[in-house]
């Protein structure tokens, strides 16, 4: 089998990527049983296609989709001109209903295979899908540069390259972005006609504007943007006259809005920010931030826990499916009121404070600065007194604090980044062995092999929840809930 040969194949299975699997005979008449495995971008199970080989690998190869020869009952229209050359909405040409049995299958795949978890589909839930899966993202972050002809794109990065997609829309953010785009776009191009180096030039790392960060919060209808810059900020006028086309655009998308239909909430401006980003990264925030316009912060709601969230918090993007996540979450810990939870990778405190309506004392535990503050703060702005942060190493922190003050947890929360849990974070909360954990994740994957680790110390899963929290995307979350049938090394007499 050769680079540039072409076949048609038909789509038998779906890839942990989102890409289309297929098998393609290498000689029907001397080898009729051996085949060949070509994974193919932009198909679905069920299409009958023709591919072209554009990479030969020693068992599989890839090809490129070159024309939908009979498509698939489950092949629909995407509602994105640019869903197939961006790099996000891998799975948009797919109709919503067989994504979620997509990621249903790719969470119950991990499970058994890297997991070991026999007959996991037993332990599942149904998965959680959106009524309406579009315009869900609160967070927008578009990079910003310079085409060919001299003016500015503005839009997201191709898949697995940086070259920049120009867009005026996307359909899974809040609309009001489309009126930010489009602003501040003839804004940025009148000004290019005397100041080339207004935006970043990231081969030559030179020029200022580098990306446009726009967070929003559904319930209040706060707005906060951000720009980012390679430089140490802008001159007043310059400031002012942004900060004007940001307005203006909040106002265009008011008046938008029809008056006779059930809309959603109008929105306000209330943060302007330059973050200054110097280096030479993929890194899109730097660690300075410098607001210009409002206060540095929004306020938000998940259920009715409020949030104060700037520009460098993390903060779950899809604030519908947060709140279903986060209730699976809660139903999972089974708290009583009598609890003592550690939340482990709390971030600015989103899990602990809803633990903490229904647990008698939360624990969290963070590594960022930042996000410890704001955790405290936002735990003071609910009235919730029953909460303490610390800022460390989960690790390192909790078998301390259990040496100092003798605080044994009942219940564990981990909601760990995509690389999964630490193996000493493991091993401490297996020598901990709380009645209930409770693993958030957000890459079944690392979930599954952090499963594997603690069944070896004692622990079995007993429920699984799958949450569509990024629709149209191969990402999913996942909360798994697992017991301990080992004894608890730590069951010692209270520190006096």
């Amino acid at each position: 089998m050769n680079k540039n040969e072409e076949y048609v194949v038909t789509i038998e299975d779906m890839g942990s990527d989102g890409e289309g699997i297929g098998h393609i005979s290498v000689n029907e008449e001397t080898e009729p049983d051996r085949k060949v495995t070509v994974f193919v971008k932009d198909t679905v199970v069920g299409d009958e296609a023709k591919v072209k080989i554009i990479k030969v690998k020693k068992s599989f190869v890839y090809g490129r989709l070159m024309e939908i020869i009979k498509p698939s009952p489950y092949r629909v229209r995407t509602a994105c001109e640019y869903a197939k050359s961006c790099g996000g909405c891998f799975l948009m040409h797919m109709s919503y209903e067989k994504q979620l049995e997509y990621k249903f299958n790719k969470v119950k795949n991990c499970l058994e295979r890297i997991g070991g978890v026999k007959d996991a589909e037993s332990l599942m839930e149904q998965v959680c899908g959106m009524e309406t899966p579009y315009n869900f993202r609160n967070k927008m972050q578009f990079p910003v540069g310079l085409g060919k002809d001299g003016k500015v794109k503005i839009g997201f990065y191709a898949g697995r390259t940086h070259s920049i997609i120009d867009i005026d829309e996307c359909v899974i953010g809040h609309e009001v972005n489309t009126f930010i785009i489009k602003n501040i776009r003839k804004w940025i191009d009148a000004k290019l006609e005397t100041d080339k180096n207004l935006v970043y030039n990231e081969d030559l790392h030179k020029g200022l504007i580098r990306h446009i960060v726009t967070r929003i919060g559904f319930i209040t209808g706060e707005l906060s943007i951000c720009v980012v810059i390679n430089g140490d900020g802008l001159k007043k006028k310059l400031c002012d006259e942004m900060v004007g086309c940001f307005i203006n655009a909040v106002e265009e998308y008011n008046s938008s809005l029809k008056k006779d239909k059930a809309t959603p909430n109008k929105v306000s401006l209330a943060s302007v920010s330059l973050n200054i980003n110097k280096e030479k990264t993929n890194k899109i925030l730097g660690n300075k931030s410098i607001t210009v316009y409002g206060r540095d912060y929004i306020k938000d709601y998940i259920g009715d826990i409020a949030f104060n969230i700037s520009p460098q918090s993390f903060y779950q993007v899809n604030p519908v499916q947060t709140k279903v996540l986060y209730d699976k979450a809660l139903s999972y810990a089974g708290l009583s009121g009598n609890e003592t939870v550690w939340d482990m990778y709390c971030g600015i405190g989103t899990i602990s404070l809803f633990l903490a309506k229904k647990a008698k004392r939360v624990y969290g535990v963070e590594i960022i600065p930042s996000a410890i503050e704001d955790a405290k703060k936002n735990a003071i702005m609910n009235g919730l007194d029953n909460t303490e942060f610390y800022c460390g190493k989960a690790e390192e922190v909790v078998p301390e604090l259990y040496k100092e003050n003798g605080i044994k947890p009942d219940v564990i929360v981990v909601d760990p980044p995509r690389k999964g849990c630490d193996a000493t974070l493991l091993d401490t909360i297996s020598d901990m062995s709380p009645e209930r954990l409770v693993y958030v994740s957000c890459d079944p994957a690392t979930l599954a092999r952090d499963i594997k680790y603690l069944g070896e110390k004692g622990f079995k899963v007993k429920k699984v929840a799958v949450v569509d929290q990024f629709c149209h995307s191969v990402h999913v979350e996942t909360v798994a809930l697992l017991k301990s049938e080992s004894e608890n090394i730590w069951n010692l007499e209270k520190p006096k």
